[in-house]
């Protein structure tokens, strides 16, 4: 018997939450979509997610405002999914998640750091610049590769994040 996604009898606000964010493979399809990946077989190709799972989490994340779909400006008969503010707001929630991991799960090497784009400086827990005192917005976070990124990897979209980016500017890999 498959277990239900939400939790009617939960009044919480986390409870609501995981009824949009919770299930497997979700919140990494929004972490890369706040990286900039957009296009369907991107997204496919970086998580190595099934399709069925890709096509049922990007129509649940567009149902809930987390993403748009829009037609892709390169191709009009295709489409792009890019990050609402609802799903903006989850940036400080996904740093902090990964500081939890990194440091709970003993990765040696970071994978990536971000910083304040303005003025260079890491970011604290909560996404905010310690040099300037203020919660930085995703749209001026500059993602840079770690030490512990693979400098070779396999698919297109790991190598387009191997430069430094600002988060939410679009992967480029292959033509559409």
């Amino acid at each position: 018997m498959a277990l239900g996604k939400d939790y009617a009898a939960q009044d919480c606000s986390i409870a609501r939450a995981l009824e949009v964010v919770g299930e497997r493979w979700t919140l990494l399809v929004v972490r890369d979509a706040l990286y900039g990946v957009r296009r369907y077989n991107d997204f496919l190709v970086h998580l190595g997610i099934p399709r069925a799972v890709l096509a049922s989490r990007l129509q649940s994340l567009t149902a809930a405002g987390v993403l748009e779909k829009r037609p892709c400006a390169q191709a009009p008969s295709r489409h792009e999914y890019v990050v609402t503010g609802r799903g903006r707001a989850l940036w400080p929630t996904l740093l902090a998640l990964g500081a939890w991991g990194r440091d709970t799960f003993s990765e040696t090497k970071p994978l990536r750091y971000f910083r304040h784009a303005t003025c260079g400086t890491d970011l604290g827990l909560a996404g905010d610049c310690p040099a300037c005192g203020v919660l930085v917005p995703v749209e001026d976070v500059e993602m840079v590769p770690g030490p512990g990124l693979d400098p070779d990897p396999s698919d297109p979209v790991s190598r387009a994040l191997l430069a430094p980016r600002r988060l939410l500017t679009a992967v480029e890999t292959d033509p559409v």
